[in-house]
């Protein structure tokens, strides 16, 4: 496993229903503090908002990365001009490969289907060996039970091919987070649950 210096977060640029702002916000200052620099897609709202805000207030670097057409929805100008690193993409696509190539570690905090969708992409790359970089998934109150479930049927079903390279850390307190990251430990190639719970 390579040395983890920058995470990419996924997250809502919505709060959802939850306090899943403040736990996104204890997730940045958790990163400022381990010396690590957050990855993210560069909105200033929402849990997105929360996890940047929480980085800066604690001294942490910052790379936010957002597509032009999303800054007037996501972000505002003068959250934005407090990151140390800005990078505004013309699209998505451009979006979500900066994040990765600027990535040595990804975590899936609560969100939508935005957040689905770059998870599950990062966790098919790891199937087809593009990377074995760490996925966490923040699991939150249990957000993301249902979508465990559902890789739990598709591997007993058969269709999770090469599971050893897609073990994502499913850890349930935002304080397990950094310490998941940072364990070296080679993890068990044989075991395929999908679940190895912090």
């Amino acid at each position: 496993m390579n040395t983890v210096e920058s995470v990419c977060v996924y997250c809502g640029s919505s709060s959802g229903i939850n306090d899943y702002v403040a736990a996104g916000r204890l997730l940045g200052n958790r990163l400022a503090r381990a010396g690590l620099r957050l990855v993210y897609g560069g909105g200033t709202k929402g849990i997105m908002g929360a996890v940047a805000a929480g980085c800066l207030e604690e001294g942490g670097a910052v790379t936010g990365i957002i597509p032009r057409f999303l800054m007037n929805k996501e972000a505002t100008e003068t959250a934005l001009a407090k990151m140390d690193d800005l990078i505004v993409t013309d699209n998505m696509h451009q979006r979500k490969h900066m994040m990765f190539e600027r990535s040595d570690a990804f975590v899936a905090m609560p969100g939508g289907i935005g957040t689905l969708e770059e998870i599950v992409e990062i966790m098919t790359w790891a199937q087809l060996g593009r990377h074995e970089k760490p996925i966490v998934f923040a699991n939150i109150d249990g957000f993301w039970d249902p979508l465990l479930a559902l890789l739990k049927h598709m591997t007993a079903q058969g269709f999770v091919h090469t599971q050893n390279r897609v073990q994502p850390l499913v850890v349930d307190r935002v304080e397990g987070i950094v310490p998941a990251l940072l364990d070296t430990r080679p993890r068990s190639a044989g075991d395929t649950a999908v679940i190895d719970r912090l």
